[in-house]
């Protein structure tokens, strides 16, 4: 049952990663290089969209890690996936404290509402959106590396 539950967390977790990752270093950059609007528009309907999902992928890692911490105790990798825990943890509230706010002004602008320094919020986003994809790729890490 364990192990079940030691790959399940593994796999969500790196499937979350991959999303956040493709997010930060393809997505956006593709984004920001279509004409006029259409970058806007498309980062606008993208916080909609992940900004739905995600919440409950990060709080489900959470979640499954913290789960395997209790269930493997006493077993070998303990700490490690302990400290994953501990990095998703921080993950959460770098997202509620500084990304979600500027999220959820991103996903109402249109070209017509958009604040002036619109793109010097979504910028911003993107330097702790960065800081947050190193932190569970940190965390990926760690569950990888109890597994063995």
């Amino acid at each position: 049952m364990l192990n079940g539950l030691e790959v399940v967390t593994t796999v969500v977790v790196g499937l979350m990663v991959g999303v956040e990752f493709s997010v930060a270093f393809i997505m956006n950059r593709i984004l920001d290089a279509l004409p006029e609007d259409s970058g806007q528009l498309g980062h606008a309907h993208g916080g909609r969209m992940l900004g739905a999902l995600m919440p409950f992928w990060y709080i489900g890692s959470l979640v499954l890690s913290a789960i395997w911490a209790v269930a493997g105790w006493h077993h070998h990798g303990a700490g490690l996936v302990v400290t994953a825990a501990g990095l998703l943890i921080l993950s959460v509230i770098m997202s509620i404290l500084l990304l979600v706010p500027i999220n959820n002004r991103n996903k109402t602008w249109t070209p017509e509402n958009r604040p002036a320094d619109w793109k010097e919020q979504l910028n911003r986003w993107n330097r702790y959106h960065y800081i947050r994809v190193a932190v569970i790729v940190a965390a990926f890490t760690l569950l990888v590396a109890a597994l063995a």
